[in-house]
């Protein structure tokens, strides 16, 4: 008796709307999609790393500025000889002979300030900063198909949860058929004018289709939890979702859409940015060829011991060139292997141009191959209806059998279920073409 009372519960909670619950569109779902899941926050932050390093990389073009204090204290000859040296505090006495051999511990203290600035560096700096760049513009065309991603993953989680209440309000029926259907066999059986084994066999049907509607209750569940994840909501908070209207075909030609696509894919523009910094990797490694040349200067402050103020400075000021004339082939490797990864970037560009060229065919067809779904699923629902219930009219007559019966509920649920399949592919294939041009899906 439990199982009469459930089905009808359950068909009415999933039928009618829940008081309480908010209205979401598929523009408010992307839109929350794209505000609020973890994803749109970590491509933020990645693209302020990649803004820093662009800071870090420019600093090979200022002074490195150091401040040292150090103390030590030891008897070591040189170092005391040197430390009082430095001081400015070396007497006659302590060139004697056993002074010298053998000093008293001695406590140093030294201040230094030092400076080094970069006048060429072989291009280093500026090739750096050059990559740096590139890798910024690769974190935010990385953000941008981010966006697209999340866009794409939202639509098809409202198609999903579209899909099962659809799939809830087609077994429901469905079960309130068989359930009509079992009531009529029975009176039949009644009247003698059908067999208990027309009852048993509708009963078995009612209860695959309250099967069904279980499974359906089930997908809507999940369904509506993946929905909240990719849209950064409570997995159990519930929504009231809109229809999606009818959306037609494009009606630009392919091969406009093929060139849309290669204009604003953030695919196609990662994959150039990539070749880009191929050879900016290229220049870098010609730069180990090349010279070295900086200004240095160091300000000091040594004291043996005392007052701060009692301490001896001293400056040094000078240049360096530097050039490395054989290290082991290893920049001569170095060279080698950026010039094979300019070659790799080159070639996974091209391989990126034709994925999408590849995508946006494929979608078209799609969205053309839903579109046509879906005006045939209307007509063959009304038709796989109209004959149910001509065959139930037929039966009640004694001139069908239960077989043609069950036959005909199932072809009117399947027929729904296609139905409602093509829509929603409809609606998913579009965001697909719309992901496959560079666009964002669903958005406003």
């Amino acid at each position: 008796m439990k199982a009469i009372f459930l089905f009808p519960t359950l068909l009415l909670a999933f039928a009618l709307p829940s008081f309480g619950q908010d209205h979401l569109s598929l523009a408010d779902a992307v839109g929350r999609a794209l505000s609020q899941n973890p994803a749109i926050r970590s491509a933020q932050a990645e693209v302020g790393e990649a803004a820093e390093r662009v800071t870090e990389a420019r600093s090979g073009y200022l002074p490195r500025v150091d401040l040292v204090e150090a103390a030590q204290r030891g008897n070591q000859p040189v170092f005391a000889f040197s430390s009082l040296l430095s001081a400015r505090r070396f007497a006659p006495s302590d060139f004697a002979i056993d002074a010298l051999n053998r000093p008293d511990a001695i406590t140093s203290y030294h201040t230094a300030l030092s400076f080094e600035q970069p006048i060429f560096d072989g291009l280093r700096a500026r090739t750096a900063v050059r990559a740096a760049r590139i890798g910024q513009t690769l974190a935010e065309t990385q953000q941008v198909q981010t966006r697209e991603d999340l866009a794409l993953n939202a639509t098809r989680a409202y198609g999903q949860v579209l899909l099962a209440g659809a799939a809830i309000r087609a077994a429901g029926a469905a079960v309130q058929a068989a359930e009509d259907d079992v009531t009529r066999a029975e009176q039949r059986r009644d009247a003698g004018l059908a067999s208990e084994a027309d009852v048993l066999a509708l009963q078995v049907h009612l209860a695959q289709m309250r099967e069904r509607l279980i499974t359906a209750t089930s997908d809507d569940t999940i369904a509506r939890a993946e929905l909240n994840q990719s849209i950064g909501e409570p997995l159990d908070r519930q929504f009231v979702l809109d229809d999606v209207p009818a959306v037609p075909a494009p009606a630009e030609a392919v091969a406009d859409l093929e060139r849309e696509a290669m204009r604003a894919r953030p695919e196609v523009r990662t994959a150039s940015l990539q070749e880009d910094l191929a050879r900016e990797t290229r220049r870098g490694a010609r730069a180990a060829f090349l010279p070295q040349v900086s200004f240095q200067g160091v300000v000091e402050l040594n004291g043996v011991g005392g007052a701060f103020t009692s301490r001896a400075s001293a400056w040094t000021f000078g240049a360096q060139a530097r050039w490395s004339l054989f290290s082991g082939l290893a920049d001569v490797s170095r060279l080698r292997e950026t010039g094979l990864a300019s070659a790799r970037a080159a070639a996974d560009r091209e391989r990126a141009e034709i994925a999408v060229r590849l995508d946006v065919r494929t979608a078209s067809a799609r969205v053309l191959s839903a579109v046509a779904r879906g005006q045939v699923g209307q007509a063959v629902v009304a038709q796989a209806q109209e004959s149910q219930r001509i065959i139930r009219d037929r039966y009640e007559a004694g001139m069908a059998s239960v077989n043609d019966v069950l036959r005909a509920a199932n072809a009117v649920l399947d027929a729904e279920s296609q139905r409602i399949g093509a829509l929603v592919d409809v609606l998913v294939s579009h965001a697909m073409l719309d992901r496959a041009l560079g666009r964002v899906p669903g958005a406003k």
